[in-house]
């Protein structure tokens, strides 16, 4: 039922193309090739999750105060990795790095679920995450990016 939702909400977003800089594809692909966009129904493809993942871009990341340091978690975005070839983080204006993404599991009912050995946040000295800058690459080779700053996704 969840994922005729999602199907919904997908169709209603226009196939979520606004975020998108779609004339970068070439130089931010290199060695990548687009993959089929035939829709599963398990969110698996670009042009499945791009919709939602759009619509959640207040999402992407959180920053927590927590035991003395500053977690950043990027778990909305792992959790529809399926459909993306990679994300890359920046922290306060350093250099975009690679977030390592555990493969799907496209062998059972729910490829995107977050296992429990998948590393969902990293570690930085208290208070001094004060941006967060989001590049993704998706499997058809679009790509979209976010910029947010401390207060807008610090977690109470």
């Amino acid at each position: 039922m969840l994922e005729w939702f999602f199907i919904g909400l997908a169709v209603a977003l226009g196939g979520g193309s606004g975020g998108t800089e779609k004339g970068a594809q070439a130089e931010a692909a290199p060695g990548y090739i687009a993959e089929d966009q035939t829709p599963t129904g398990k969110f698996t493809t670009a042009a499945e999750i791009k919709p939602i993942v759009e619509a959640t871009r207040g999402n992407w990341v959180a920053v927590r105060e927590y035991e003395g340091q500053d977690w950043l978690y990027l778990s909305h975005l792992l959790a529809w990795r399926c459909g993306m070839h990679e994300f890359r983080v920046g922290v306060n204006g350093g250099p975009l790095e690679v977030w390592e993404m555990p493969p799907c599991q496209l062998e059972t009912a729910t490829p995107n679920a977050i296992t429990p050995e998948t590393v969902i946040y990293r570690t930085f000295p208290p208070g001094s995450v004060e941006s967060v800058e989001v590049e993704i690459l998706y499997d058809d080779l679009d790509t979209a990016a976010g910029q947010f700053e401390r207060n807008e996704v610090l977690i109470p």
